[in-house]
């Protein structure tokens, strides 16, 4: 089957499910029952062989599994996987959350954008209504007021006047549409700046909240509310793991389900994980509000520095500080926004706990706890802390790939990504999904680039022996358990089982980067040199470098090289050498005609009769044999 086929297969079967599911009464979303089938058919216990194709009967066995497990109201591992599923869909950074609520605000005034963009005003009623746009725009942009109040819009179109008077509409229509959206925000800016100005002074301010009072009673509420869900959700696990413990120890004692138990101590470690999140991005709140509120502080200052006892003021120095004061107050809305997500989150996982809460209340578990000591998380590290209680690897014969680490031999020992979200992978194995948080202090595990923290000594040395072996079942048992994979972060383990958001918005869980690459450069003299280069103590030195100076004047220079031409190219051209060429007939032959021979007689003449010369030609006949 090929892989679009398989894919075809899938959505079938999760549409049928989602389906049968609605006609019962319980609408379920697409992403939870792909989850839930993945999950059914790596459970061991339902006998599906994920190497060979499907049958129809298996199809239909499958189906009827993840709608049973889907309709179960009083399951706490079902409740679990909506709340992974839910927290994986709704949740991501503080970036992507700022950057998504940004993106829904410009969508929005898109319209009122295009409107003032692609006007061509012409006439004078025409010019004042794109202006009362314009104002519209800054106030929805800004978030600062009501385009409906009266004084609100009074007060803008004041602000907006005094930086951009009706006078330049005209200016502004021959721009082109990015210029023009680029000066509506910058005029934005700008107004928004003044109005908050004029709130610090006490002339203006109609319509604006106060944020930085605001914040500063919203965040230690919410921060409160985390602490307290917090410790409800801790308490309820500590409860379930004592319980637990007791029943593990003495199989014959009557109580509630372990499986149930351990399905409630998994939702509530879960939950616990989830609001330790919520409440580091809460603190991060905190922090920022305070910076912001500093700064703010520092630029009204200055601002107030720069306009005080001037009737005017170059906008050159005014206006840059306007902006900047529209930034700050616009990273306060940011807090407020993300505030009120964060909010809506807490509130929201709530639901996903009420099962196992409504299930083992106090009344039902104390019966069964007796005199059972409820120890927590805090009191199990202390109790299991101290030299005594450290792994030495001297008495155990440690593999070479395998070393412990503490935290006097190492850098950054607290910042370590520990694997299973800091479990103790031992207990896990050994105790059948039991949850118990290990104790760095004993000794961290590293094996393969992996860190592993374990509850006592005995369980890291027993771990050590083969770490392989336990890896293994650690992913036996998230079969058991699929809701463990998010968990314990096991999606490496298990390539088939990705976020849920299919990576889009699933970036709560990444492999964590244990080795970077850095480097440092140390310049070589950081202090001033007062060497100087040229000089030299060895006279017979200086009497060869004369010398050469002197032997130079006598020199011809063949070549020289200028400081803009040692880096140029060096230019290299080819040519064909001249080829010896010859030609060769068929026959030789050769002519050889006589050398012309003349004599001249009678020329040294008489003394009475004139000299008469006589010419005879010598010459041979060409005819003539030699």
């Amino acid at each position: 089957m090929s892989r679009a086929q398989a894919e075809s297969v899938i959505k079938n079967i999760i549409r049928e499910i989602a389906q049968e599911c609605a006609s019962k009464g319980q609408a379920v979303s697409e992403t939870l029952v792909a989850f839930m089938v993945k999950a059914v058919v790596l459970d061991p216990n339902n006998e599906f062989n994920v190497d060979r194709t499907l049958t129809k009967d298996d199809v239909q066995k499958l189906i009827k599994i993840c709608v049973e497990r889907l309709l179960d109201t009083r399951s706490p591992a079902l409740d679990t996987v909506k709340m992974q599923v839910y927290f994986d869909m709704n949740y991501t950074t503080r970036a992507d959350f700022l950057e998504e609520h940004r993106r829904v605000l410009e969508q929005r005034l898109q319209p009122v954008v295009r409107d003032i963009t692609d006007s061509r005003a012409r006439t004078r009623e025409e010019l004042e209504s794109l202006y009362r746009k314009i104002v519209s725009a800054v106030l929805l942009r800004s978030g600062l007021g009501s385009p409906t109040d009266i004084a609100v819009v009074r007060e803008a179109t004041a602000a907006l006047q005094s930086v951009f008077p009706q006078t330049e509409l005209g200016t502004f229509m021959s721009l082109v549409k990015r210029d023009k959206e680029r000066q509506l925000k910058e005029l934005t800016l700008i107004v928004t700046g003044i109005r908050l100005f004029n709130k610090e002074c006490g002339k203006g301010g109609e319509g604006i909240d106060d944020l930085p009072a605001i914040l500063n009673e919203a965040v230690p509420a919410t921060t409160q509310n985390v602490d307290a869900e917090i410790q409800i959700t801790t308490r309820m696990a500590h409860k379930y793991t004592a319980l637990i413990e007791k029943m593990q120890a003495d199989p014959t004692l009557e109580g509630p389900s372990l499986q149930l138990l351990k399905e409630s101590l998994i939702n509530s470690r879960q939950h616990e994980a989830f609001l330790r999140i919520l409440l580091n991005d809460v603190i991060g709140c905190a922090q920022q509000v305070e910076l912001l509120e500093s700064q703010l502080a520092t630029r009204m200052e200055q601002l107030k520095d720069t306009v005080r006892s001037k009737t005017a003021v170059p906008t050159s120095h005014v206006y840059p500080q306007f902006i900047a004061l529209a930034h700050l107050w616009s990273g306060f809305q940011d807090e407020m926004v993300l505030l009120s997500v964060l909010s809506n989150i807490l509130a929201s996982l709530e639901p996903f706990t009420k099962t196992h809460r409504e299930m083992f209340t106090e009344e039902v578990l104390a019966p069964f706890l007796g005199d059972v000591e409820v120890r927590g998380d805090e009191q199990r590290i202390r109790e299991s802390t101290g030299m005594e209680f450290r792994v030495d690897p001297s008495e155990f014969r440690i593999r070479e790939d395998i070393e412990f680490l503490f935290p006097e031999t190492t850098k950054n020992f607290e910042k370590l990504p520990l694997q299973y979200r800091g479990y103790c992978g031992f207990t896990l194995v050994a105790n059948d999904r039991l949850l118990l948080p290990g104790n760095p202090e004993i000794g961290v595990l590293h094996y393969r680039d992996n860190y592993y923290v374990f509850t006592s000594k005995q369980a890291a040395l027993e771990f050590a022996k083969d770490p392989d072996i336990f890896i293994l079942q650690v992913a036996e048992c998230a079969k058991k358990s699929p809701e463990l994979i998010q968990l314990l972060e096991l999606h490496q383990q298990f390539a088939t089982i990705t976020p849920y958001a299919q990576g889009d918005q699933g970036r709560m869980i990444e492999k964590p980067v244990t080795k970077c690459d850095s480097g440092t450069q140390t310049d070589t003299h950081f202090m001033e040199s007062n060497i100087v280069k040229s000089y030299e103590w060895n006279e017979w030195e200086l009497r060869r470098k004369a010398i050469k100076l002197a032997n130079l004047r006598k020199k011809v220079t063949h070549s020289q090289q200028t400081n803009l031409s040692n880096m140029r190219r060096d230019n290299v051209t080819q040519v064909y050498l001249p080829k010896d060429q010859g030609s060769q007939t068929k026959t030789e032959d050769g002519t050889n005609v006589p050398k012309p021979q003349v004599y001249l007689a009678g020329l040294r003449g008489g003394g009475v009769k004139p000299t008469e010369m006589v010419k005879v030609d010598l010459t041979r006949d060409v005819d003539e044999d030699m």
